[in-house]
């Protein structure tokens, strides 16, 4: 078993970059979508792309072989909901409604994650943590909604699937920890994507075969670097990395970050107005971070 001790500050602070990543995530993708890349074909061209760069950052550490066959099986088992499924539900979803009805939606994703956690034994249910996540989700959803959110007919087949990729992930955050307390997070999730990108050729091979290369703009190009790069490849391996220091539930309610990040960025570069109830409902979303993490 790897046992490590880091600094509770690190941990927090690589969980609160995801959070960045991901806040700007629901718009830069939308950029690719669905003109240029259709939804399975992006995905595909993500996890393969993905995969690339974890197997050979995996090459800059020290080599580590899976121990066991059930080991090897439940890093399948991860990799579909964790890559496969979680990702083409995602991007699909994302193809057929806003990012701002998906923001509110991937908010039920920490309770999720919670609920899996204590159905499958992995996480006691403590009344600090439900406070702490509903606390977080009030905060999240009179944040999204301060301005009206309509979830109408035309989005509700996207939102289903955002629905699910929230399900997915939350299933992924709880069956991946026990590896964690085995493996380095590189050994692991290089692992996930190589069979996740398996998992997913026949569902994005057609779809990328067609796309038109040579019309996608600078911008676009831009939009899948960003989807590539950054939350594919770091937000992984910085979620993975921080499961062995934190339970599945901490990770998790930092998406109650996203919708803050976001408002900061509107009101850094687009210049938008902070006003006092942004204010009060993103203190709300801190202080339920601070109640699930808390022992």
């Amino acid at each position: 078993m790897i046992v490590l001790v880091v600094p509770k500050v690190k941990v927090h602070s690589a969980l609160f970059l995801v959070a960045v990543i991901y806040g700007a995530n629901y718009s830069i993708a939308k950029i690719a979508l669905p003109e240029y890349l259709e939804p399975f074909g992006f995905i595909l061209l993500r996890i393969v792309c993905a995969t690339v760069l974890f197997w050979l950052f995996s090459l800059t550490q020290e080599r580590e072989k899976i121990k066991c066959r059930a080991d090897f099986m439940l890093l399948i088992i991860c990799a579909i909901f964790g890559v496969g499924v979680n990702m083409l539900a995602f991007f699909h979803g994302l193809s057929l409604t806003n990012p701002i009805n998906a923001s509110v939606i991937m908010t039920c994703s920490p309770i999720m994650v919670m609920i899996t956690a204590y159905v499958l034994g992995k996480e006691r249910l403590t009344r600090l943590k439900i406070i702490g996540v509903l606390i977080g989700a009030l905060g999240a959803y009179l944040l999204l909604t301060k301005d009206g959110v309509s979830l109408s007919n035309g989005t509700f087949m996207g939102d289903l699937f955002i629905l699910v990729n929230g399900s997915s992930y939350a299933v992924y955050l709880v069956i991946v920890k026990p590896l964690m307390a085995k493996y380095k997070a590189i050994t692991v999730i290089k692992w996930i994507f190589l069979f996740g990108a398996i998992f997913t050729l026949p569902f994005g091979f057609t779809e990328l075969s067609e796309v038109n290369w040579a019309v996608i703009p600078t911008e676009a190009w831009l939009s899948i670097g960003y989807v590539v790069f950054f939350s594919t490849f770091a937000v992984y391996l910085l979620n993975i990395w921080s499961l062995k220091f934190v339970n599945s539930s901490v990770v998790g309610i930092y998406i109650y970050l996203q919708p803050i990040i976001s408002t900061l960025v509107a009101v850094s570069f687009r210049g938008d107005h902070l006003d006092l109830l942004t204010v009060l409902y993103s203190l709300l979303i801190m202080v339920g971070v601070y109640l699930v993490s808390k022992k």
